[in-house]
């Protein structure tokens, strides 16, 4: 049905998904003209519609567009998916049946059962048992604030991703951040496309260039890309920095959060460098530090978390979650447990025996006493 069709017959809505400028729109909010009818204008004697819309397009998800509907060219609205009709007198299959009750149970599942993973249906490679702990324990928290601290070669990768992936499919996040060294940018980007199907923006100079090239002087990445990558030493500048608090509100306990999901790969190089009495906090520190707040979730990983230095280790803590860990202050041993996941190779080859990390349900103090002399990571 043509736009100007539906317009006229007032079967304009809001939520209604729309095709405009070659592009997909939500109709945000309709207003009716109030200017009197031009009683002379053979072709339309109809009041017009000022249409405000909402992109829904993954590279303009920020994007608002306000347009005359009657006048608009090329737009249409698009067909939403409705139930089948009933026939009378005609029945499905017992399958048929079946599968179509399937279909609505896992579709209405996802949100409701916290039991009923979805992200291992949904990528290419294989994944083990211990793998799916950190996504678990990701959906029982109401706001994920989760340290995932697994050894080298288990797959901190991977149970990321799982996270990720999951929170996107139940609609718990939208908006990703993706910090990490500057090293690891591009290989992330084809992780997260490759294994997950994700598409990720890499943001830095160089791309910030080309976007104002092609979308204007003052256009901004973190207004147009829904998931981003940044390195965190291009992020702790000035000038990215400027970019983002562009977008970001000026309470930092504004709600809702301007953004979903900050995840930080290698999180122990945004942790201050404890020196034995006290941590001083670096640039990396207080960008993450200034940016944290305005996430609804926060998601860490880093095979070696501490440095050796309790009061690194607990400013680090509190960058995951302010509300329940403070700088210097040592953590109880359940309140750690519930943030953090620890697990090394000897854990995973033999599940029965008693754990021999420092992990954050048997061993709390080993991450929270200070080495005499030593500066190494705990193995």
């Amino acid at each position: 049905m043509a736009l100007t069709e539906l317009a006229a017959s007032h079967a304009l809505e809001q939520g209604q998904l729309v095709h405009v400028r070659d592009r997909h729109w939500v109709v945000a909010d309709v207003d009716v003209s109030t200017l009197p009818v031009d009683e002379l204008a053979a072709h339309r004697r109809d009041p017009q519609h000022l249409v405000r819309l909402i992109s829904v397009e993954d590279d303009g998800s920020a994007d608002e567009l306000g347009v005359l509907w009657e006048v608009e060219p090329g737009a249409a609205v698009l067909e939403t998916a409705t139930l089948p009709e009933p026939q009378v007198g005609r029945f499905d299959e017992l399958l048929t049946l079946a599968a179509f009750l399937d279909a609505v149970r896992w579709g209405a599942v996802t949100s409701a059962d916290p039991r009923a993973l979805q992200a291992p249906f949904h990528w290419g490679i294989e994944i083990e048992d211990y793998q799916l702990d950190p996504v678990v324990r990701a959906l029982r928290m109401p706001r994920v604030n989760l340290l995932v601290a697994d050894d080298v070669g288990i797959g901190k990768t991977i149970e990321a991703g799982l996270v990720i992936q999951e929170l996107l499919l139940r609609h718990r996040a939208r908006t990703v951040m993706i910090v990490c060294p500057a090293s690891l940018c591009l290989e992330w980007r084809s992780e997260m496309m490759e294994k997950f199907g994700l598409e990720f923006q890499v943001v830095d100079a160089a791309a910030l260039r080309d976007l104002r090239r092609t979308r204007g002087i003052a256009a901004n990445p973190f207004k147009i890309s829904p998931r981003v990558i940044v390195s965190i030493d291009w992020l702790k500048r000035s000038r990215a920095m400027g970019l983002l608090r562009e977008v970001l509100p000026p309470d930092a306990h504004s709600y809702p959060r301007r953004f979903d999901l900050l995840f930080i790969d290698e999180v122990r190089q945004c942790a201050p460098p404890g020196r034995g009495h006290y941590a001083t906090p670096s640039q990396r520190t207080e960008a993450v530090r200034e940016i944290a707040p305005h996430f609804e979730h926060r998601l860490f990983i880093s095979a070696t978390p501490h440095n050796g230095y309790p009061e690194s280790f607990t400013a680090l803590l509190a960058l995951l979650g302010p509300q329940r860990f403070a700088p210097g202050v040592v953590p109880k041993p359940d309140t750690l447990a519930s943030a953090v996941v620890r697990r090394l190779k000897s854990d995973i080859k033999n599940p029965t025996a008693p754990p021999a990390c420092p992990n954050a349900a048997s061993s709390p103090s080993r991450w929270t006493t200070p080495r005499t002399r030593s500066r190494s990571t705990p193995s």
